[in-house]
């Protein structure tokens, strides 16, 4: 059994590989017996089609930056060979998969992802482990006490660098000393009281504008898809629409 694992993540066009969007960012880094190795496989790629704009709000990727950049049939075998045998690590796995596996079909490939790679979902993971509690990566960097204050926007690289991180907390039986203060109580789940701050009341009240809040609503649907109906705020504003 290979000891090589790979952390994985894409970005992409848009949502739907089947309505002909495609990966515009592979970012893949390696461990070998759960250590990190300082081997790295990184690409932007020219799409078939424009970024939509939901996703470009994610992580920032540009049509104009990707002008220049290599096509998928131009990388594909170098990545390949990069992953094949290996254990691959995505959080959400099925979302990364189906745009990969879109693009070998569309560049006449016969193998799948899963044929030549264990696939290994950590967001499945976290779930078993956290059940009830969210889960995405930014959830699970608060758990695990892990730093990703430089992640300002998506982008595959950073994210599999941290994913790495959160995978090894996750999956090495210790916990953070803030594991369990979500939603444990009103004292904020260390015992001690929430304080507030004096003067607060006094604070002005901005509202966000009709665009914005139309933006705002679009990035939620675009994470709630990329982290598998994961977005806490979509769940509380159907809970808030139920009640």
């Amino acid at each position: 059994m290979s000891t090589r694992q790979i952390v994985l993540d894409t970005e992409t066009t848009g949502l739907e590989p089947d309505e002909g969007h495609n990966v515009i960012e592979i970012g893949c880094v390696e461990m070998e017996r759960r250590r990190l190795t300082g081997r790295t496989y990184h690409q932007y790629i020219r799409p078939d089609r424009e970024v939509d704009a939901e996703a470009m709000a994610v992580h920032g990727i540009s049509n104009e930056f990707l002008e220049d950049k290599p096509k998928f049939a131009a990388v594909v075998d170098e990545f390949l060979e990069f992953v094949r045998g290996a254990e691959l690590i995505i959080h959400n796995a099925a979302f990364d998969v189906g745009f990969l596996n879109k693009e070998l079909e569309r560049n006449g490939y016969s193998e799948r992802i899963e044929e030549i790679c264990k696939v290994t979902d950590s967001l499945r993971l976290a779930r078993n482990k956290h059940p009830g509690q969210k889960n995405s990566l930014d959830a699970l960097c608060r758990r695990y006490d892990i730093d990703n204050s430089h992640r300002e926007l998506h982008g595959a690289l950073l994210d599999s660098e941290i994913l790495a991180d959160v995978y090894l907390a996750l999956t090495g039986g210790q916990t953070s000393l803030l594991l369990g203060q979500e939603g444990s109580g009103a004292d904020g789940g260390n015992g001690e009281p929430i304080r507030r701050v004096e003067g607060a009341a006094d604070l002005p009240l901005l509202r966000a504008s009709a665009e914005e809040l139309a933006e705002h609503q679009a990035f939620l649907q675009l994470l709630d898809k990329k982290s598998g109906g994961n977005c806490v705020w979509l769940q509380q504003e159907g809970e808030q629409a139920g009640a």
